[in-house]
Parts: C-alpha cells; structure tokens; sequence
C-alpha cells in the first residue's frame, strides 16, 4: 500500500521569491536535504524540466544520493519531480513523486509539499527529512 506525504507552511514572503528558493541551484543548496546535511553535490535544478540529481554529504562524510525527473515547472506556482534513492551501488531503487504548489494567502505564500508513492515506513522517514529540510527553508526564506 502506497502512501501520500502532505506538509504545509505559510511563509510572510511573497510567491514569487519562495519559487525562486525552492527551484534555483544556488537557493536549492540552502535548504536542500534534512539537518545535519552540510553539502549537496550534483546537478540540483528545478527551473526547467529534465533530470535532476543530488548527493548530500553529512558531517561525518556519509552520503546520501537521490535523483529523478523534473517533470512540470509552472512559474511562479509549481514543480514537480519523480524521486529515487540510490543504494551503495549507486542503484535506483523505487521512485515516488514530488509535487510543490505555491498559492498567494494572506499576503504571503502558501507552500505545500506532495511527496506520493512511498511505503508506510518510507513516509515516515520522508516526514523527518522534508520537516527538517523545510525548517532549513524557513531560515532560507527568512534570510
């Protein structure tokens, strides 16, 4: 059984400032990857469709590599893109979907991450890694 990931946020900035955060390589870098993340190698880039990748590298050097497809890129409101971990072989294993919508709401951006396709075990590590990730976006879109 599949299961949908669903986080929401409601940041005091304008959209399209957040969609410049959450789509840029540079501004990708700031926030990518969960807590404790210290460096992101690869080619990490939303702005158009076409394939991505990432390797996040934590304080001890462990790395974590994930890639996929950028599927849809509708400025200044959505992005979405397939998602797959690699193993220590550098295999894809499953792939799941990621979606980011981006509406105007209260003077501010409304920001709600989709993430389908995962295991009932998957979507519970994929909500410590995208909670603690967003909490990285905060202080991005804050800064």
């Amino acid at each position: 059984m599949t299961e949908v990931l669903r986080l929401e946020r409601l940041y005091k900035v304008p959209v399209d400032r957040v969609f410049e955060i959450v789509t840029q390589p540079e501004q990708l870098a700031r926030w990518w990857g969960p807590e404790g993340i210290v460096r992101c190698i690869g080619a990490l880039d939303f702005t158009a469709t076409g394939p991505w990748d990432s390797t996040m590298i934590n304080a001890e050097g462990a790395r974590f590599k994930v890639s996929g497809q950028v599927t849809t890129v509708r400025k200044p409101n959505l992005v979405a893109f397939t998602w797959g971990w690699h193993d220590e072989t550098d295999r894809r294993g499953a792939e799941s979907h990621v979606t980011i919508e981006l509406t105007e709401e209260d003077g501010g951006t409304r920001f709600v991450l989709t993430h389908r396709g995962l295991s009932g075990e998957q979507a519970e590590r994929h909500a410590e890694g995208w909670t603690s990730s967003l909490r990285k976006l905060a202080r991005a879109v804050i800064g």
